[in-house]
């Protein structure tokens, strides 16, 4: 006969309750009762429209402005454009500047610095894009580091915005970085804990352009196979050349990004996977080196996702996670970083119900880019840092990135199903003739053959060194 003390009684209970809630990959159980933030009074913001906003907003802006015929793509910080002309209550983070700013009606009311956040380089970055409060406690427990979190909201998968964490025994937490939580003074989570609402807006800036100029030209762009293109770079958000870039189209596997991404932000990357049945065989090919009953670590997964283009890879990972839940973060996501035109229908692109646009799938590669490089990496068939011994042979993996090794390619994903034709996404890194590194998006969709989304990007790619580099 099994006996419990009372402490571990309620343990036991506390699991079971969040389990039940569908929150147990959320990592983070709560100290206290119920939930301290108030519920609003206010209208609440619709985000899934936010995304339309903000690109409409930033679009007027260039079309007002009859000495601008460059075409510029928004970063995030016009969704504060948009929610102050809402007259909305809102917190915004800027990862860049690292500062906290609350503001209500639409004006700024607070600022203060950001302590710490994550570090993209080592699997903590700090989620970037548009979010809700969805909980705040005024003590929270991290499985993850094992450590309290005072006045901790938490805005979005297993990202919060808390005060000084400290351990069990009462010593503070000691790092140059968080694991992708934003923290802040004690006194400064306190006040904005105070004044915080559910569902409050939470935006998230991860880098603004640079408003770099490249000299205006009146070059002609040169005719390619691909049903829809885009060239732009990511770092200033101008548009090389584009066409039919707001056509929506089938992505196949570049849907694959987006998979890695949610995954990547909503499990704890320590945890060991237990590979099932019902995991594997949801969508076209067979991974050999995946088998029923294998323990695989979730990064391990990401290097056949993204370099093999692994269907079962994708499949496991949902899995893991919950499919359903896995492809609606998916979706959500979408509205989050300004993809309005896309959707999901499963996490693999076997589905013909992948769909977005060049325009949208710029932001894909951007988010990636500044925010999950180690995706990039990977994509290229390098061994980023992990949490342990490797689950697989690297080596011995075909890499469907066609540009893999291109001593420029900064990574990318391939992507094709018979309805949408070869897809390709690819970042290069230029160097301008002063010797600044930009980081280059080629999206082609639609095109009618394998070896034709190479032949055509490599003639983008020739085209724009010649004339803008």
């Amino acid at each position: 006969m099994l006996f419990f003390t009372k402490k571990k009684l309620i343990l036991v209970f506390s699991f079971l309750v969040l389990l039940l809630a569908g929150l147990s990959f959320s990592y983070f159980l709560v100290k206290g009762q119920g939930n301290f933030l108030k519920k609003t009074t206010k209208n609440v913001l619709d985000l899934s429209f936010l995304a339309d906003l903000a690109l409409e907003h930033k679009a007027q802006e260039q079309k007002n402005d009859f000495s601008e015929k460059r075409t510029i793509l928004p970063d995030f910080s016009s969704f504060r454009n948009v929610l102050q002309e809402n007259k909305a209550d809102f917190i915004e983070a800027n990862l860049e500047e690292m500062k906290i700013t609350l503001y209500q009606k639409g004006e700024k009311q607070q600022e203060a610095n950001i302590l710490k956040r994550g570090d993209e380089y080592a699997w903590g970055g700090t989620a970037a894009g548009i979010y809700q409060i969805s909980s705040g406690y005024q003590t929270a427990f991290s499985a993850i580091a094992e450590v309290y979190m005072p006045y901790a909201m938490n805005f979005y998968g297993k990202y919060y915005l808390h005060g000084g964490p400290y351990y069990p025994s009462g010593a503070k937490m000691i790092s140059e970085a968080s694991g992708g939580c934003l923290q802040v003074k004690d006194d400064i989570a306190k006040e904005f804990f105070e004044k915080a609402e559910l569902k409050m807006p939470f935006l998230v800036i991860d880098k603004k352009n640079d408003n770099f100029v490249y000299p205006k030209t009146e070059i002609v762009v040169p005719t390619i196979t691909s049903g829809s293109f885009l060239v732009a770079d990511l770092d200033s958000g101008e548009i090389f050349a584009e066409q039919s870039s707001q056509e929506r189209k089938q992505i196949a596997s570049i849907t694959k990004l987006m998979t890695a991404i949610v995954v990547s932000e909503n499990i704890d990357l320590r945890k060991e996977i237990v590979v099932q049945d019902y995991m594997l065989n949801q969508g076209f090919g067979e991974t050999e080196s995946i088998k029923v009953g294998d323990y695989l670590d979730v990064v391990d997964l990401f290097y056949p996702l993204l370099i093999e283009s692994s269907n079962d890879s994708a499949e496991v990972l949902a899995g893991f996670l919950g499919r359903n839940r896995t492809i609606n973060l998916m979706n959500e996501k979408t509205k989050a970083i300004l993809m309005p035109n896309t959707i999901f229908a499963c996490p693999s692109g076997y589905s013909e119900g992948n769909i977005s646009t060049a325009r949208d799938l710029f932001y894909l590669a951007r988010y990636v880019l500044k925010n999950r490089p180690l995706l990039f990496d990977i994509s290229k068939s390098k061994e980023v840092p992990g949490f342990g011994k490797m689950s697989f042979d690297t080596s011995m993996f075909w890499n469907k990135n066609v540009f893999s090794e291109d001593e420029t390619f900064v990574g990318g994903k391939t992507g094709y199903i018979k309805t949408s034709g070869y897809n390709g996404l690819f970042v290069f890194r230029f160097t301008t003739k002063e010797g600044e590194e930009r980081n280059i998006v080629f999206i082609l969709l639609g095109t009618p053959h394998l070896d034709e989304v190479k032949f055509n990007t490599q003639k983008l790619y020739i085209w724009l060194q010649n004339n803008f580099f």
